[in-house]
Order: C-alpha cells, then structure tokens, then sequence
C-alpha cells in the first residue's frame, strides 16, 4: 500500500475565513476570552462532486455566517449567508445538488417571561441568490404557526436539487379561496428546493412521530405516537415498515417510553436498502445493542448485530449522502468504532497511523462518489480539526482549526479513572490535572456533567481545560443516573435517584482528598444544567465537604421544572421523568436554601428553553431570605448554552475568581 501524502492547506481556509478568526494567536488574550471563544466550526458539508465546501461559522459581531470554499482554489471564496445572533442562528447547512444549499435555520421569540423558539429552512443557490423558505405552510390564514420548519429525511430526492422532507401540516384556508385544508399532522413531502413546489408522498396523520428513507427516495419506516385528549403524548411507539417497491404499511415493533426515561423495544435507526433491514437498538442483558430486523415479512424477530458486556453499544456511523451505514460506535474510557465497511475500517486504520498520537478520526462527509472525504480529527489535547482525504490521490491536507486561539496553549491531559462510592459501586470519571502538575495537594473541582441521562467521554472540553490551565485539577463523574452503562446503573435516572447520583459525586471529592490530590479544604463543585443542580443539591446532602459551589443554568425545583413543560406535548412524559414523591421536596435545592454553609454563585441566560430562567431566579431569592452569600449573574438574550464570546468570558472569568477567593488561593 503506498504512503499517505500529508498536505496542509492552509491557504483555503485562511482566504475565507480570516475575519472570523481575526484573533487567531494568544498575545494578550486571557485564557478565559481564549476558552470562551465559540468553537471555530459549526458545520461542514462537502458538494456531491467533491469540489466545494460549505462551511457554517461563528461571526465576530455575532450570529453565523456560511462560507462556500473552492477546494482547489480556483474560485474566491462565497459569502452565501449570514445571521444576526441573539434571536437568529444558522444550525447547518446540506448539498442538496452542486450549486445549491439548503440551510436549518432557528429562530427565538418572545421575552425573558415567556420564550419559544421555531425553526425554518432555507434553500439557496451558493452565492446566496434564490433563497426560499421550504417545508412549512403557505397558507395566509393556518388556525396557528407551525414551530417546526421541517427536516430532510433523504437528501436524494428523486432529482438534482429535489428532497424528501418531513412536514407539519397546518389547517387553514389558502389565498384566494373559502375552501378549507383539514390536513393536519406530520407527513412527507417531495421538494424541488430550485422553486419551491411539492408534492405529498406520506400524507399527514397527527400521530405520526417520524419518518425513516432509504436514501434513495424511498420512505420506509414510519413511527406512530398516540396523544390523549389534551395533546399530549403518550408512552408508546408503534414502527410500521413499507416493503422495497411499495405496498401496505406492515408492523415492525413497539417501543415503550418508561417513567425513568429509558426505553423498552426495538427502536429503528437507519434503512440499508442493499440488505433490505433495518437497524435499530434494543435491550439485552440489561444493555443497549444493535439489532436489525427484515423488512421483506420473512422474519418478525429482532437479529443481534453487536452487544459490548458492560456497556451500551449506543450509535451508528454513517456516511455520505445516502447516510450509509458503515459501522457502529460506544464508548468506554474512549469512544470505538467499529466497521461494517471493510473499506473504510482499513483506510480508518491507514489513516490514524497516519496522524498523530492519541487522535479520534471521524468521518464527517463525502462526496456522492465517496472519494473526498470529510475527516474530523482531535483528543483530549487537541481540540480537533478537520481534514480532506482524496482516496484517489491519497492525500490527506488539514483544512480547518476548530479552536485557533488554543493553537499555542499547552493543553492537559485526560486520564479515564475510576473511584469506589459509598456503597461499594465502581464509579468511572476522568481527571484532568494543570500542565506539568504531579497532581498533589491542587485546588480541586468536581464537575457533574449535565442531562442527567448523558455522559462525560474522554476528549476536549474546553470547561476543564480552562480551570486546568488554572491551576486546578478538575474530576468528571460518570455517576449513577448516566447513560451509557446499562439500565442497573442508569437507576431510576438523577432526579428520582438523586441521593444515589448526589452520592456519587460528593464521593468523587472525597477521593480526591483521600487521594491528595486535593489539598485540604480547596475543595469546589461546578456544574451546568443538571450538573448545576448536582452542585447545589449537594449542599443538602452533606453541606460540609465543598467550600464553594457554582451552577450554570441549573434546575432548582423539580416541580417547577415539571411545570415548565406544561404547555408541551410531551409534558406527560417529562412528569413521568421527574416523579412523584418525597423526592420532590427532599431533591429540590431551592426549598432547602437554609441547609447551605458556602457561598453559591450562580449564571443563567433569560431565554434559556431547556431550564426556565425562573430556576436561578427563585434560588437567588431562597438564598438571600435564608441570608446566605450569592451572587447571580443573568445574561439577556441568552439561552441554555450561553453560547456567545462575551457571555462565556464572563463566566470563566468571574467563576475563576470566585472560586480563588472562597478556596484561598
């Protein structure tokens, strides 16, 4: 086999995206405006003939813009589109042919009191001419506005420029007419994003759920979700198959939606029209696996693809525009793929060796022929950047940095540890230390990740990098309550299992201490979203182990998390999360304002839609009536994750601060 040919093509990307990165090297900047920085890029699509590049990018002033870059460098780079930030943003964008893009675009509305959020999407041409607003109603006078803006289910609509997209149907009279449209529901629809006109292909239903295509045109799955009288969900999937060629909907499986929020059933993935199955996940032995079922009628019965002992195998790894199916991916102290694709599992192979160290590759995107490939490639020390691999030519050129500020810092280490909890449960987390420390006697930060059905991987994370940088040695508990490690560990999830979650992660700084890697009484606990609500219900669990703790965007009150979701179709389901019990009481901080010995500092952005800005808001005012020391800072206009330069800069900077003062440092 011969040598892959290492390029960097460094003069693509400098030409078009030089006034993003206009503060490219350290200098002056402080490590909080360094970390803070939003990542470099947001999305990255390839064209069908592997020729172009559109590339979604943080603007300075704020918003996104999107970038098309001529690999080769025959064309000047295109500005085909922009948003203003705040209440706009451009998520990602799609090839739907080789001149046009079709862009998802999220919108905010409202204000700090009430906030929603809508989506829509926009197909243009490259340089930005032609733009249409597709898969919504077009009706003057629909009975109401359709948040959502569709979605692609098949890039490869039958057509150059034509797509499969799922829909919202929306009742209303049209323009020039008294006649009545009753559709209503989710259905498909066939667009030719070049003008905008559609046909139906899956006619809408209001209990459909979603739809699955085969990446060739054909819808093939579909995904049925009951809703009681008030319009909110229930707790059962029903998947239905069409057979290759058309005909009846025919049954696949049914899917349970338990009260823990973990599922029971086979739930359907991705469509391989070559063997006629369907891949999806399912229980074995207490784990998540990978199945795949027939979708011919000659089997109604589940076939085992991949189950890890003592892990849930949770992902699939697909590719190109057909989002074939290549491979499957877990996690254990790392992230693993495996291949299905002999191919690629041997140019995967081929090409790590070809990078350096410690590095995860993923594949990102190819050309319709897959023969430019879109790679991404970072660790824990690198965090990460995107490269161009041409199977033809063998070359492998770097084409992008995802955070250029970082370029000359020194980064830590992540080392996968495990402690042992109270009871005796093995815990597994990770510790980052200062560059160069021998990881004694440090301050100290524990830092309980958020969902609190997620978890913490091993990688770049530019939180614990920063306190890293610090000075501090920060530990990431993967506590009981995370997913990934089977339903006996995952419990009844971190808010109805909250002592046991809690637990966990006070002890993950008691073995730190134990350990001397804390230095006595330098002991902190920061923490985002549910990691927020770790920090702080931590104090009501055992108020004397930490000496400072600061929630981001925390939850404070279980029920009135529940009653947040009130207005939603889902609220029955997220009730059902969150339970019924003394749990509500015993598990919610904010009612136990009176049991905290430390200083609390808290942040939360005003248009937050995951955790209502109300949360922080009533801890603040529990805390002062309790006369206990917090500080609160509010950012207007900013939602869960805080996503802007200037607000993220002001985190880093005043938590690094806080904790400076109350640990004594």
């Amino acid at each position: 086999m011969r040598k892959i040919e290492v390029l960097i093509l460094i003069t693509v990307c400098t030409a078009s995206l030089s006034t993003a990165y206009a503060q490219s090297t350290m200098g002056s900047i402080n490590a909080a405006s360094a970390f803070g920085a939003r990542q470099g890029i947001i999305d990255i699509a390839i064209s069908p003939d592997g020729k172009r590049l559109a590339v979604v990018i943080p603007r300075n002033s704020g918003g996104e813009a999107v970038t098309v870059i001529d690999i080769e460098g025959a064309a000047k780079p295109q500005l085909a589109l922009t948003s203003k930030g705040g209440t706009e943003f451009i998520r990602y964008c799609n090839w739907v042919s080789n001149e046009r893009l079709l862009c998802n675009l999220r919108f905010m509305d409202g204000s700090s009191k009430s906030t929603s959020s809508f989506t829509r999407t926009l197909a243009l041409n490259a340089d930005g001419s032609n733009a249409k607003v597709i898969g919504v109603n077009n009706a003057m006078s629909s009975e109401y506005r359709t948040n959502f803006g569709g979605s692609v289910v098949d890039l490869n609509g039958g057509g150059d420029g034509v797509v499969l997209m799922m829909k919202q149907f929306v009742p209303g009279f049209g323009s020039g007419t008294v006649i009545k449209n009753d559709r209503e529901g989710f259905g498909v629809v066939r667009i030719d994003t070049a003008n905008g006109r559609e046909t139906i292909v899956e006619q809408p239903k209001r209990t459909i759920e979603r739809f699955i295509a085969d990446g060739r045109g054909a819808v093939r799955v579909m995904g049925l979700q009951a809703a009681d009288n008030n319009g909110y969900s229930g707790n059962r999937v029903t998947y239905r198959y069409r057979p290759a060629g058309g005909g009846d909907w025919q049954m696949l499986s049914e899917m349970k939606l338990l009260d823990e929020g973990a599922s029971a059933g086979f739930e359907p993935a991705a469509v391989d029209p070559t063997l006629n199955i369907v891949y999806g996940f399912d229980e074995k032995d207490g784990f998540t696996a990978l199945f795949k079922k027939a979708l011919d009628g000659s089997s109604t019965s589940s076939e085992l693809v991949m189950a890890k002992a003592g892990i849930d195998v949770d992902s699939l790894v697909r590719i190109g525009r057909s989002r074939r199916v290549v491979g499957v991916s877990y996690a254990t102290e790392k992230r693993s793929v495996e291949f299905f694709d002999p191919v690629l599992s041997r140019l995967s192979s081929t090409l790590r060796k070809a990078l350096p160290g410690k590095s995860q590759l993923g594949f990102v995107d190819a050309s319709e022929d897959e023969n430019r490939l879109i790679l991404f490639v970072g660790s824990d020390t690198d965090p990460g950047r995107y490269f161009l691999y041409d199977k033809t030519t063998r070359k492998l050129g770097e084409l992008l940095e995802e955070r250029p500020e970082l370029a000359k810092v020194t980064l830590s280490e992540v080392r996968p540890i495990t402690y042992t909890a109270a009871d005796g449960t093995v815990i597994p987390a990770y510790l980052t230390l200062p560059p160069g420390s021998d990881g004694r006697n440090l301050p100290t930060i524990i830092m309980p990740h958020g969902g609190p059905s997620s978890r913490d991987e091993w990688g770049f994370d530019w939180l614990s990098q920063f306190f890293a940088q610090r000075g501090y040695a920060v530990i990431q508990p993967n506590y009981r309550g995370s997913s990934g490690y089977g339903a006996a560990f995952f419990q009844k999830n971190g808010f109805q299992s909250w002592r046991t979650a809690i637990g966990d992660i006070n002890d993950a700084g008691r073995w730190a201490v134990k350990q001397g890697i804390a230095s006595s009484g330098k002991l902190a606990i920061v923490g985002w979203s549910y990691g927020g609500y770790a920090a702080l219900q931590s104090q009501v669990l055992d108020p004397n182990l930490f000496k400072a703790v600061v929630a981001v965007a925390p939850v404070t009150d279980l029920n009135a998390l529940r009653e947040e979701a009130i207005n939603s179709s889902n609220y029955k389901l997220v009730s059902s999360f969150i339970g019924q019990g003394p749990h509500i009481e015993e598990g919610s901080p904010a009612r136990h304002a009176d049991a905290f010995k430390v200083p609390v500092l808290l942040f939360h952005g005003d248009r937050d839609l995951n955790v209502a800005v109300a949360e922080s808001r009533l801890m603040e005012a529990r805390l002062r009536a309790a006369g206990k020391p917090v500080q609160y800072i509010e950012f207007p206009g900013l939602d869960h994750q805080l996503d802007d330069v200037a607000a993220r800069t002001k985190l880093l900077s005043t938590t690094d601060a806080f904790l400076r003062s109350h640990l004594g440092l």
